[in-house]
């Protein structure tokens, strides 16, 4: 047969869509076969073979798509050989560009199976319904997902991933039907137990599961943010709210693994634990600032009183790693005073650049002098550069001493290192010599 298009350059295009309602669609293998053989059979010249795994729902995602577009806008082909319009576009906007094309006679034909799209009128105006049409059956498809999720969720059926403690069936006839994880409801119920009996903390919980060795279904161990999330999740009781943030809530047909009693005293505690760790960083002036050089861990405080003979009430505040990397960290504790002290003659140390509100500082220190000079009626002293630099240090090492809680809190957020206690000692990451770096990094 001869070649009916000797001007045509064709690009060969294969799509296989990842969207679950096309499963049944022809592979890219499949499509590639057909499409060869047409090529062969009508002598079309095939000057790339481009295939993808993407849906077309969405304008402008697929990367190979938009790539052939652009091949064919530099000329390096000017026809398409596709198995049907549909691989092509399902959107309006992909179709759209597509007809662009062809109306700067840059594109000159769409050959598929059984059809053939060329520049008239005529041709256009069938390969814009038909593309509409894919996007009309896109979205049709979409709106009866949506209606089988609702129905099932009003049925008390889960939609999505079993939460952990159940499991999915596999059977297509009992679609958001759950069973119970016979092996990790136990644990879930036990740490709800945990939280509302023994007044355990999220930290507390997060290290016993790693002690039992408690693992997801994929072997994994537990991160610490989806403690708190299972602990918050009332599908262990019974109801679940779909979507999550939409306000309907439903009875679930599962079998709960908890009361709601239980569940309820469980959220409670967590709510004090909030508030007492919120009451607690409030106190402290140096939290979240510093880590432990021993394993890596974050730095809390412990606030002790003693009160003496004549009345009064000393209060000491110690600063001690939280053993969140390790629970075995024998890293020491240090004195807040002492801490002060330490914290003013890292000043003495570090280059004033280092710290980020210098401009700040210096700004608040010529204000003062220009006081001074107001209250004495003294014009302010001629200061030397070196001068300048001894009043910047003298005066960040006097907010250590003398000044607020949020002063001395915003210029260690503002220093361009990091703060480290090791050995009862506060060091900057640039005073520790490179082993001692790395065994902060491994253990961290």
């Amino acid at each position: 047969m001869k070649n009916n298009a000797p001007n045509k350059t064709y690009c060969l295009y294969a799509r296989k869509s990842t969207e679950a309602e096309e499963r049944q669609a022809m592979s890219i293998d499949s499509q590639l076969k057909e499409m060869q053989n047409i090529a062969e059979r009508d002598k079309l010249i095939i000057k790339e073979i481009k295939t993808e795994a993407h849906s077309a729902k969405n304008s402008g995602e697929r990367t190979i798509f938009n790539s052939m577009l652009e091949d064919i806008r530099l000329g390096k082909y000017n026809a398409i050989l596709t198995w049907a319009p549909d691989r092509l576009s399902r959107n309006a906007g992909d179709l759209g560009r597509l007809v662009d094309l062809m109306d700067s006679q840059l594109l000159k034909e769409i050959k598929t199976y059984n059809q053939v799209f060329s520049e008239t009128p005529n041709d256009k105006f069938l390969l814009m319904i038909l593309g509409s049409q894919a996007k009309l059956e896109n979205d049709n498809r979409g709106l009866n997902v949506k209606r089988g999720l609702r129905t099932r969720v009003e049925m008390g059926l889960w939609p999505c991933l079993a939460p952990l403690g159940y499991l999915n069936t596999n059977r297509k006839d009992q679609a958001g039907y759950l069973s119970v994880d016979q092996d990790r409801a136990p644990i879930i119920r036990q740490m709800f137990e945990k939280v509302a009996y023994e007044k355990w903390s999220g930290h507390d919980v997060f290290h016993w599961l790693k002690e039992i060795g408690f693992t997801s279904r994929s072997g994994k161990p537990i991160v610490f943010s989806r403690i708190y999330d299972i602990l918050r999740l009332t599908f262990y009781y019974g109801h679940f709210e779909y979507p999550k943030g939409g306000g309907v809530w439903y009875k679930g047909r599962h079998k709960p693994i908890i009361s709601k009693k239980l569940f309820n005293l469980a959220q409670r505690q967590l709510s004090l634990h909030s508030y007492a760790r919120k009451m607690h960083i409030k106190s402290f002036a140096f939290l979240r600032l510093m880590k432990c050089g021993d394993c890596g861990s974050g730095i809390t405080a412990d606030e002790k009183l003693k009160k003496y003979k004549n009345g009064n009430i000393g209060r000491f505040v110690y600063y001690v790693c939280t053993k969140g990397r390790d629970r075995k960290c024998k890293a020491l504790c240090v004195n807040e005073k002492d801490l002060v002290v330490q914290l003013a003659g890292i000043i003495d140390k570090i280059d004033l650049d280092q710290i980020g509100m210098r401009e700040r500082l210096e700004w608040e220190i010529n204000r003062w002098y220009g006081f001074y000079s107001f209250a004495t009626g003294n014009p302010a002293p001629e200061r030397p550069a070196e001068q300048k630099e001894l009043d910047l240090r003298l005066y960040a090492k006097c907010i250590f001493a003398n000044g607020t809680l949020e002063e001395k809190r915003e210029i260690l957020r503002h220093l361009k290192s990091h703060l480290i206690i090791k050995d009862k000692k506060v060091y900057l990451d640039t005073e520790l010599n490179p082993v001692q770096k790395q065994d902060i990094i491994n253990e961290t």
